[in-house]
């Protein structure tokens, strides 16, 4: 086991060099935009130590302890290529290894175009390969001729060689030898650094870390695997990646799928699962709009789904006829409004779901009482038992945005036609700007959760009928009576009280009138009557 002392200093030793990178290079560029090149550079890093590691540990086994696959030739390397791609799924030539590359980049006036040559032959290692999807336009993103990075290619190609260093200096060890996910916790600490100070547009695309370990942990309850885990709207893939790092990924059978309408977060996406040391063949992640065009009929259902898709965007709705006939959205005789989408990602995930699955999915709360088409999907939902849970969390959780929103629990098997809500809105701590869930937070619901039991202003089993009775209104603050910590107030003794100060006012005011008299008995009296 891990000792944690040297977990915690490498993460610290971690994420200062990745801010001191940052505070040196995302001055000429916004961060949101300039991340795209740390990640980049990071994950060309990576997939050059982790291809090198993989054929060095091979032959330093057959007998050659000496062996340095960056040393070797272009030309005796290139006989492996096709054993390396069906292994591996892609193939770098020594020259062309980040250490290499960056060893002569202070000495390449032409560092940009190498740098976009190698990108391209990177990319180009895997077509008509199994690997192909999943390596395709991963550093499109990376645009090694913008202004953003200088106005010529000189200040372009310093800032490069100051970015590569940056990279190359990072101390992130051997794979074996890492007590964390070196990479992993690089990316995610980056990504968490800059959606912070992006506002929305960062916010949009990555879930905090303690929403996404409840979200897994709330559909992994009675579990040990899986066969496989989905998010339709996988933004960075860090809900995804949650379930590989509490279960293991070799337990996660199947695999992780997810789709994602960005192409720059969808590319991000892809990158952060070699990042975390997902195999190619272990994921499959798609470009596109899950809700118009999902891409992963043929492997549903899943027994773990979990999301956070976006709030409130509009789509076609009822303007669309063939969409009533969808199979995932007819079973409620009606559609999410075209101003609002949430339901229909409801009802996705619903119809993806394993009979014997968990979904977990952030919700914005309007959809939990607004009337018309929402309220009916809510009948739907109720009077056929697929709300198994609905959480109300504390409110200015996510980065650019305050709203205090919901989880929905859906289930196709559940033990009782109860509805399980629990009031987690005063379970956090302040950090900075934001509210965060602590470790003791996020046990403390997910026990609520498994407990399935009444609990005083924290948790309670409705029925499905007594739901009906409240117009199927989901809100966690109907049936949750929230603790009263005002000042209990015994007005029996009040009352008492109230009668000594009365009595006692009126022997002062008596007292008061004695002393007049004697001083003027002509004004007894008087004054206080004024």
């Amino acid at each position: 086991m891990a000792d944690p002392k040297n977990n915690h200093t490498q993460r610290t030793e971690l994420h200062r060099a990745i801010w001191n990178i940052a505070n040196d290079l995302r001055g000429a560029v916004d961060g949101w935009d300039f991340k795209q090149y740390v990640l980049g550079m990071l994950f060309y890093r990576y997939i050059s130590e982790n291809l090198s590691e993989f054929i060095n540990s091979r032959e330093r086994q057959a007998g050659d302890p000496d062996f340095d696959y960056a040393k070797l030739s272009d030309e005796v390397a290139e006989t492996a290529r096709k054993g390396l791609v069906e292994t591996k799924g892609f193939f770098i030539l020594p020259s062309e290894l980040f250490q290499n590359v960056r060893r002569q980049a202070p000495h390449d006036p032409d560092l940009n175009m190498t740098l976009a040559r190698v990108f391209r032959d990177i990319e180009a290692s895997s077509q008509g390969a199994e690997s192909e999807k999943n390596f395709k336009g991963l550093f499109d993103d990376i645009d090694l001729n913008s202004n953003k990075l200088g106005n010529t290619v000189m200040e372009r190609n310093k800032r490069l060689i100051a970015l590569m260093n940056g990279i190359g200096e990072m101390s992130l060890g051997s794979y074996q030898d890492n007590h964390i996910d070196a990479f992993g916790d690089a990316y995610e600490y980056l990504m968490t650094m800059y959606a912070s100070n992006a506002g929305k547009s960062g916010g949009e695309f990555f879930t905090p870390q303690y929403v996404s370990e409840l979200l897994t942990r709330l559909t992994l309850v009675g579990k040990s695997e899986i066969n496989k885990v989905y998010d339709p709207a996988c933004g960075s893939g860090s809900l995804l990646l949650n379930f590989a790092k509490i279960l293991g990924k070799d337990h996660v059978r199947q695999g992780f799928y997810g789709q994602e309408i960005n192409l720059t977060t969808y590319n991000l996406c892809r990158i952060n699962m070699f990042l975390h040391d997902i195999g190619y063949n272990q994921f499959n992640i798609a470009l596109g709009d899950t809700l118009l065009n999902p891409q992963h009929a043929d492997f549903e259902p899943f027994e773990a789904i979990v999301s956070n898709p976006p709030y409130s965007i509009k789509w076609p709705g009822d303007s669309n006829p063939l969409l009533i006939n969808d199979p995932r959205f007819s079973p409620a005789g009606v559609l999410a409004p075209k101003s609002k989408a949430d339901m229909a990602f409801i009802m996705h995930c619903l119809s993806w779901l394993a009979t014997s699955g968990t979904a977990a999915i952030v919700c914005f709360p309007g959809i939990m009482y607004r009337g018309g088409a929402e309220r009916k999907i809510r009948q739907y939902l109720i009077d056929n038992n697929y709300v198994d849970c609905v959480i109300q969390l504390p409110d200015n959780l996510f980065f650019g945005t305050s709203i205090a929103t919901c989880i929905m629990v859906l289930k196709k098997s559940k033990r009782d036609n109860h509805t399980l809500f629990i009031d987690a809105s005063q379970m956090y701590v302040q950090v900075t700007n934001n509210n965060n869930l602590t470790s003791e937070h996020i046990e403390r619901i997910v026990g609520l959760f498994t407990d399935r039991a009444d609990v005083a202003h924290e948790a309670r089993l409705v029925p499905n009928s007594e739901i009906a009775e409240q117009d199927y209104n989901l809100s966690v603050s109907t049936y949750v009576e929230k603790e009263d910590t005002r000042e209990i107030v015994d007005i029996a003794e009040l009352n008492a009280e109230i009668r000594q100060v009365t009595a006692r006012v009126n022997e002062l005011r008596a007292q008061i009138d004695a002393i007049i008299a004697e001083i003027d008995p002509s004004n007894a009296g008087q004054e206080l009557d004024e």
